[in-house]
């Protein structure tokens, strides 16, 4: 029996910087900096309040999205994700409270455009969808490559290599 589990999200804090590291060591390999999305990641902090945890009644945390700026052909957009659950929490719907979470507060904060690298199957029903002409980092299947505009036409005409965010 599935039973209904009371979920709090909140922005991720200074606090929360080690066990939201953990928590990403436990769901992908330890490697995981290593992987080319990474180092679209190095140049710069997350966005501040587009992080969120995901906590149980318990203070457990159950789940975490972190958010980061990047450019893509002289725009800048939001690249979504790592979003992470824990291995015993999958299943229970924590990964679409933090996506929609996370959506709603790019909007809120006057984002564009959001992209991430992902199923296009499970993504889709926040209404992503697949950008021809973005290119990520290799090796990325640029099947996986899904964008999502927060306002009409944020993604019309912009295509080209996603870099890094500069912050000056």
């Amino acid at each position: 029996m599935h039973q209904h589990i009371k979920i709090a999200l909140a922005p991720e804090t200074a606090a929360d910087w080690w066990e939201v590291e953990a928590l990403y060591d436990t769901c992908f390999a330890p490697g995981r900096t290593a992987l080319s999305s990474y180092r679209l990641r190095d140049a710069c902090p997350p966005i501040a309040g587009l992080c969120f945890t995901a906590r149980d009644p318990d203070g457990v945390l159950a789940g975490v999205v972190r958010n980061w700026p990047v450019m893509v052909g002289g725009q800048v957009a939001v690249l979504l994700g790592p979003i992470a659950v824990h291995p015993t929490r999958q299943g229970e719907g924590i990964a679409a409270l933090l996506m929609v979470q996370a959506i709603e507060a790019a909007r809120l904060a006057n984002w564009d455009r959001i992209m991430l690298v992902g199923d296009l199957p499970f993504y889709a029903r926040f209404d992503f969808q697949r950008l021809d002409g973005v290119v990520m980092p290799p090796p990325t299947n640029p099947d996986r490559v899904l964008g999502l505009a927060l306002r009409d036409g944020a993604w019309d005409g912009v295509t080209g290599d996603v870099t890094p965010a500069t912050t000056d």
